[in-house]
Order: C-alpha cells, then structure tokens, then sequence
C-alpha cells in the first residue's frame, strides 16, 4: 500500500440575482474560459475544481445556483452542508449591489457560523473613478470574469476563510 492522498471536500455557493456573472466567474475559475453568450442556469450546476494549500489536498465542489428574483427564492435545501459562499453582484447593475445584503442574510440564516465573500463582479465595465466610489472593505473582491481579474483570488481567499474558521472552531 502506498501513501493514499487524503482529499478534502468543501461545498461553496455562488449566490445572487440573475445575470450577475456565477456562472461566468466558476468557468473561468474551474477551465480559465469566458463566454459572452448568456446561459441561465435552471436550478444548480456543481463543477470540481482541486487544489493544494498548507499541505492539504482540496476539492472545491462549487455549487452555481440559480439566481433569486423577487419571485423566486432559492430553496434552503441548496444551503445545506456549504462550507462557504461567495454572493456575487454586477457593478453595472445597482440593484444587484443593493440586494447581496439579502443574499447574505438568507445564506447566514441557515449557515450562521459560515464564511462568505462577497465578488463586486464586471469590474471591466468600470472606469477607474466609479472602482473608487463602491466601498471597499475585507469581505468584498473586485472580479471581472471576462478578464480574469481576481478570480482565483476570490475562491482562493474564501477557502483560506474556510481552513481558519476550521481550525478556530476545532481549537
């Protein structure tokens, strides 16, 4: 018997409202491509993405859930077992912005203990002027899924947010 690499598995949400980029930012994520064309997705998608940090070996198993309207909320079953989550909002779209609070509180509400970042998405839409006007702060990345702007990043930084949370809890 060799040595038997030991995987550890995370379940990450991507929530928001439609069209706010979830899926574009996994595809770049998980297969470094981006598509202009837009697809919605109908109910969850979950992709794979594996990588290695402090030693550990990690697969990511992002979950890309619908997105919420007014009329339509996400079912708590999604939630269930997330070891994280990033809430994603288009730049573009003020709306969006105003509603990851919601997304947020919903998420929390059944993962009260849970990181979570939040991904100020379509950066590239941007003027350097309008970047500096959003408020930033430590649980808010800048990404542009078309270019690839902080994309690993924002998966990267929540697993780090992940293996901490871990480790304070278990210490």
């Amino acid at each position: 018997m060799g040595n038997s690499i030991i995987m550890i598995r995370k379940k990450i949400l991507l929530l928001g409202d439609f069209a706010v980029g979830k899926t574009s930012l996994i595809r770049r994520y998980v297969d470094n491509a981006f598509d202009d064309k837009y697809l919605t997705t109908v109910g969850v998608k979950i992709s794979r993405k594996r990588l290695e940090t402090e030693g550990e070996q990690y697969e990511l198993l992002i979950w890309d859930i619908e997105g919420a309207t007014p009329f339509k909320e996400i079912p708590k079953n999604y939630y269930a077992g997330a070891s994280g989550a990033i809430v994603v909002g288009d730049v573009s779209r003020n709306d969006t912005i105003e509603n990851l609070q919601k997304h947020i509180d919903n998420f929390l509400s059944q993962n009260p203990d849970v990181p979570y970042l939040v991904a100020y998405n379509k950066t590239d839409l941007l003027s350097e002027a309008q970047r500096h006007a959003i408020v930033s702060s430590g649980d808010h990345i800048f990404t542009s899924a078309k270019t690839g702007e902080n994309v690993p990043l924002l998966f990267e930084s929540l697993l780090e947010r992940i293996i901490h949370a871990a480790h304070s809890k278990n210490s």
